[in-house]
């Protein structure tokens, strides 16, 4: 098998944060037969805009910890058409493929393997899935958003029902509030209005605490104004988002 750093780039950061990007990747590998139904397309540019992130995060770092932290990170180089990271393995990949079916497992079996080490380590973890949508391709009716955040109906970061007075008092709520303040455009946000809201795909749920007692989790999918057409925004974006997380992790490890 080729050396599959090539397909799947990972990384055991210093504090309980987990980022995944399961969907970016643009290496074509004729080895691995193209699927044949479902999305096939790239989130494009949420590599890019995880590196940004990760620096941000390690950068501000200091001013919540003592020395410099970076986050754990499990990222896709892989084209989405060639395997679909956030599906069941059944679903992910043709399964005549023993490449694709190496990968799909390594992929997987990383981000368990940082999840268990957080969880150890720090009695607690943090995974965040990155992705992308269009905003064009929103379904109609919805509110203009730049951020949609999933997570199970809270599931994935509760293993009890939540009160309804309690439902914003957790990193979902931090974040909301945060974009909410600088007037940046977010789901779910706006209690009268029709929201896009996502309940987080596979790997959201297969690590979220209703699976794994500690480890929270939530997808986040960012818009492509962010991702590739405002650069201002995107780092405005970043660095707040940077400084929520690292709040929130430093209250719980510190």
């Amino acid at each position: 098998m080729e050396n599959i750093t090539k397909f799947i780039k990972t990384k055991k950061g210093n504090i309980p944060l987990i980022l995944s990007v399961p969907h970016g990747g643009t290496l074509e590998c004729s080895e691995i037969p193209e699927r044949l139904d479902g999305v096939l397309g790239i989130d494009k540019n949420t590599i890019e805009l995880t590196q940004d992130l990760i620096f941000h995060l390690e950068e501000l770092s200091e001013k919540y910890f003592s020395g410099k932290r970076f986050p754990s990170y499990v990222i896709s180089k892989i084209r989405r058409s060639k395997i679909d990271l956030n599906r069941m393995e059944a679903e992910a990949y043709i399964p005549s493929s023993l490449l694709a079916k190496k990968l799909y497992q390594f992929y997987h079996k990383q981000i368990r393997e940082l999840v268990d080490y957080n969880l150890y380590k720090y009695n607690f973890s943090l995974l965040i899935d990155i992705h992308g949508f269009e905003k064009n391709k929103r379904p109609q009716g919805y509110r203009d958003v730049e951020i949609v955040l999933g997570t199970k109906n809270l599931a994935s970061l509760y293993q009890d029902p939540v009160p309804i007075k309690n439902r914003d008092k957790n990193i979902r709520g931090e974040i909301i509030k945060n974009f909410l303040s600088l007037d940046i455009p977010i789901a779910p946000g706006h209690p009268r209005r029709k929201e896009y809201i996502l309940t987080g795909g596979y790997i959201t749920q297969k690590y979220g605490i209703s699976e794994i007692s500690g480890s929270q989790t939530m997808q986040m999918e960012f818009s492509d104004r962010i991702r590739i057409y405002d650069k201002e925004l995107k780092n405005k974006i970043l660095v707040s988002l940077a400084e929520v997380l690292l709040m929130y992790l430093s209250n719980k490890v510190n």
